[in-house]
């Protein structure tokens, strides 16, 4: 969720940002939710809640009539093959709602699977002064220069940082992020020699740069880092080559799990002990835990002890488990809430206050937008142990700045 923090503990805002959205904790026991998606509905609609509450601002398709709130549009695929995760999102903005009785805020829902710019242009035509989403990269770049225009900021979903600034943010998980945090916790454990398995692609060009820069900032030495297409043999061609410069501490395998735990029996034969470590992507890979391969390996993610009360609230209203992206929906809601307090109704959005550096806490741990527009969060690192993963190592109570 998305409390203010001002006081210098980042646990303080978590404490504050429960207590705005209590309904979250109706239950202390958590229970283990699924890492990947749920079967989308066979409805293209949103669903609707139980009945809790009453009426908290609510959630609409169309033109809001209701003048005296501040209207806010979220732009997600509600219909085509991201459907599924779109109405995840949009069911946790109006959870978000709920949960903040916010009496000050109205979210018009607009498909983005017929046209991102389409969506953004109703939207800021009807009245937004806020976008959150898209969703997809692509539709941030289409709907990026039409809100600048029309000075109407954007809190996309999306975990591309190159689509930061000049009135976009980006709320999504960070790669680069996820990387340089479990190599420095890596090397706080003793490993100095490291490897890197990265796909040819963007994601991987950019997890190669990240990584040989986190491991030099943290005093290690990259022995090998390997390349490979998407063909099927060639992980472990990839791997062949790197066993060449054995022997190395740990490797990271910038890829999902099921790549991770074919690599990882391959790279064991060169270095028996070696540590495997994961990027931002296992946190939302339902098998990670499950890949016997993998026990032992390290990863950097959101922390996950929030998010799997929220994901008990959400089965509860909506008889069906989130998608692991839906949170972010939540975190910016409340961050809009928060905010609303000092908005307002009728006035431009106060994107200043988007900057503040103490930072937000929500579902998602502790996070704040740098100058570039991009989330920095603070991250935890897990391990893969016994068919599920532990914390080894807590999110940090406050930022560096």
């Amino acid at each position: 969720m998305a409390e203010s923090k001002r006081g210098p503990q980042l646990a303080r805002a978590v404490s504050k940002g429960l207590a705005l959205a209590g309904a979250i904790l109706l239950s202390a026991c958590a229970t283990v939710v699924p890492r990947g998606p749920a079967p989308a509905p066979d409805r293209p609609a949103v669903q609707k809640p139980r009945p809790s509450r009453g009426d908290a601002g609510g959630v609409i398709a169309g033109v809001p009539q209701d003048a005296e709130r501040n209207r806010v549009a979220l732009l997600v695929p509600l219909s085509g093959s991201n459907a599924g995760v779109g109405r995840s999102i949009a069911n946790a903005t109006q959870l978000a709602l709920l949960d903040a009785r916010s009496q000050q805020v109205r979210i018009t829902n607009y498909d983005t699977a017929g046209g991102a710019a389409a969506a953004a242009n109703r939207a800021i035509a009807e009245g937004a002064q806020v976008i959150l989403g898209p969703l997809l990269a692509d539709d941030v770049r289409a709907v990026a220069p039409i809100a600048r225009r029309a000075g109407v900021p954007v809190i996309s979903f999306s975990n591309d940082v190159s689509l930061g600034g000049n009135g976009t943010y980006v709320l999504g998980y960070a790669p680069s992020q996820s990387i340089a945090r479990v190599v420095t916790f890596a090397r706080s454990q003793g490993v100095t020699n490291f490897g890197g398995l990265v796909p040819n692609a963007l994601y991987g060009s950019r997890a190669s740069s990240v990584f040989l820069r986190a491991v030099e900032q943290a005093g290690g030495r990259v022995v090998s880092l390997q390349t490979y297409d998407r063909a099927p043999a060639a992980v472990t061609q990839a791997v062949m080559r790197m066993n060449k410069d054995a022997p190395f501490d740990a490797v990271l395998i910038a890829d999902g799990s099921a790549t991770a735990a074919a690599a990882a029996p391959l790279l064991r034969r060169a270095s028996p002990s070696t540590r495997v470590l994961g990027t931002e992507l296992w946190n939302s890979d339902r098998a990670v835990a499950t890949q016997a391969a993998l026990n032992g390996a390290w990863f950097a993610s959101v922390p996950d002890n929030l998010y799997r009360q929220y994901a008990q609230n959400y089965r509860a209203r909506f008889n069906a488990a989130p998608y692991r992206l839906s949170s972010l929906g939540y975190d910016a809601v409340l961050l809009v809430v928060r905010i609303s307090r000092d908005w307002r109704v009728g006035s431009a959005f106060p994107q200043s206050r988007l900057r503040d550096a103490d930072g937000f806490a929500g579902i998602d741990g502790a996070f704040r937008f740098g100058r570039d527009g991009v989330a920095e969060r603070a991250l935890e690192v897990q391990e893969v142990r016994g068919g599920t993963t532990v914390t080894v190592s807590p999110a940090p109570t406050r930022f560096d700045d």
